[in-house]
């Protein structure tokens, strides 16, 4: 069973859109980390730019996709620090567009 977000927001400026969603769930075998969730920065413009969700973690495991491509075989090294590790990434589109996303960090 999956539960409530425990943490989400969504955030639009200068042409970007960010979205996080994060769940804890009680459905181990689907989701075997005890999170489903989607961390997406694109454009609106529906340019994913950098994304990480674990959809089809089951079968397919956690995905990495990124405007170039999809990145596979990514490691989960828990919630918390995965989204510090989507922040990161966001930050650099953020800076270049200069945008300024709230954040609870």
């Amino acid at each position: 069973m999956t539960g409530e977000p425990v943490f989400q927001y969504t955030h639009v400026e200068a042409g970007l859109v960010e979205n996080v969603v994060l769940r804890p769930t009680e459905d181990t075998e689907t989701y075997p980390s005890g999170w489903k969730y989607t961390l997406h920065l694109g454009t609106l413009e529906d340019l994913t730019l950098v994304r990480y969700d674990n959809a089809h973690e089951d079968t397919k495991g956690h995905e990495h996709h990124t405007a170039a491509g999809d990145v596979g075989d990514v490691e989960f090294p828990g919630m918390e620090e995965l989204l510090v590790e989507f922040w990161a990434s966001a930050d650099e589109y953020w800076d270049a567009a200069g945008g300024d996303p709230p954040r609870p960090y």
